[in-house]
């Protein structure tokens, strides 16, 4: 896969016992490569009116996956299959303890694709909060030629 890609992100937020759920969906540009057995990207999204950038660095091998956000918001979440791990989101209105307990991982590759799936139990200050799932779909630019 070429360094530069379009990284398509979905997640999903189960948020009561309804089964109600918050889709949330992004396509941005980014950077990729592989090195020592891991794949990783690099994208920038941004959270709110200031305009201001929030940089994701993602690190993902076939056992796990790392999520790292630096600006508006900072964050180090690690998801390992089969434990939990817990992680300090800052924003700019105070910290949050955050437990990410993985339930599924999966990581699919082809030359010009790679998709990647994460299934985890979130919860914040020690209270459960939601079941989530997170998609990275990441695919080369020259597969979009107007890209």
């Amino acid at each position: 896969m070429n360094k530069d890609v379009l990284i398509n992100v979905t997640g999903l937020q189960m948020t009561d016992s309804d089964g109600n759920s918050q889709p949330i969906e992004m396509i941005v540009p980014g950077n990729y490569y592989f090195k020592n057995g891991s794949h990783y990207l690099r994208y920038e999204e941004i959270l709110d009116e200031s305009g201001e950038p929030t940089v994701n660095y993602v690190k993902l091998s076939p056992t796990s996956m790392e999520v790292r956000k630096k600006g508006l918001v900072n964050v180090h979440m690690v998801f390992e299959k089969g434990k939990k791990n817990m992680a300090s989101y800052t924003t700019p209105f105070g910290t949050i303890r955050m437990g990410i307990a993985a339930t599924g991982l999966s990581v699919a590759e082809e030359p010009d694709q790679l998709c990647a799936s994460i299934k985890y139990s979130l919860d914040m200050n020690d209270e459960y909060v939601a079941d989530c799932s997170l998609t990275y779909n990441v695919r080369s630019k020259t597969a979009y030629p107007s890209a």
